[in-house]
């Protein structure tokens, strides 16, 4: 028999998903099914598509290249002014994306970093490059956060008794923590895809949002509601959907199954 409290609990739970399923589902029934068709294989979305999949591909990579290190040296090691690097690796989560973007502009646009960057043949602003560097930073604090709490969860003892028996310390990341995390890491992964992909006001800012150029698909939203363009806006809109829901269920189908066992 159930109480009260966790009827009234179970309730609120299933009433909100109910109406939270019903806005997001409203979305698949504007568009006609010619509509969306003709929006779904146009050069527009066809091009947002491609560039959002290839530059988010890129930053993620880029992001975990750099985010397992830094999670693992947060989670492992003291050193002088930790407090301060989490601090500050965490402030992009606590305001909007469109003042990262801003700041990244000015950094980039900075006119001796300019400068230095085309004498190096190096363009960032108002480039594909500007949007792979805005995923980047944007989805960067997440995947730091999340790999943090994983090497956390995976006991020091296993690394202690490797290191006890002669391997070294890359040897022991190599071949005990990493894989005791990969639930984790796979999570980080997914993650920060869906984030760089869901990216909107720092790729707009830094990539500059030209038109068949750095068009994204939130960007794609964005344009073609301004313009009234509404089965293509809609249809972008689809697709980050469907891409949200696939990440999600990956999450759910291996990523926490894995971690049980950390």
């Amino acid at each position: 028999m159930r109480s009260k409290l966790e009827l009234s609990f179970i309730s609120i739970a299933f009433i909100f998903t109910c109406i939270l399923f019903i806005i997001i589902g409203s979305i698949f029934l504007i568009p006609s099914f010619e509509g969306f068709l003709n929006a779904l294989f146009s050069d527009e979305i066809q091009f947002a598509l491609r560039l959002t999949l290839s530059t988010s591909i890129i930053a993620a990579s880029c992001v975990m290249l750099v985010a397992i290190p830094t999670a693992y040296s947060l989670a492992r090691y003291d050193f002088p002014l930790k407090s301060v690097v989490k601090s500050i690796i965490d402030i992009p989560m606590a305001f909007p994306e469109i003042v990262l973007g801003i700041a990244i502009l000015m950094m980039f646009g900075n006119q001796f970093l300019w400068n230095v960057l085309q004498n190096l043949g190096i363009d960032i602003v108002f480039t594909t490059a500007g949007v792979i560097v805005a995923q980047f930073f944007v989805a960067f604090p997440y995947s730091v956060r999340i790999l943090y709490s994983t090497f956390n969860y995976v006991n020091p003892r296993y690394e202690f008794v490797s290191r006890s028996l002669g391997y070294g310390e890359f040897e022991t990341l190599k071949n005990i923590t990493l894989p005791l995390a990969r639930g984790g890491i796979f999570a980080s992964l997914v993650v920060t895809i869906a984030r760089c992909i869901g990216t909107f006001g720092a790729v707009l800012l830094v990539g500059g949002g030209t038109y068949l150029k750095t068009e994204t698909l939130s960007i794609a939203i964005y344009y073609n509601l301004s313009l009234g363009n509404i089965d293509n806006a809609i249809t972008a809109a689809i697709i980050l959907v469907v891409i949200s829901f696939i990440a999600i269920f990956v999450l759910e189908k291996y990523t926490y199954k894995d971690m049980e066992g950390v």
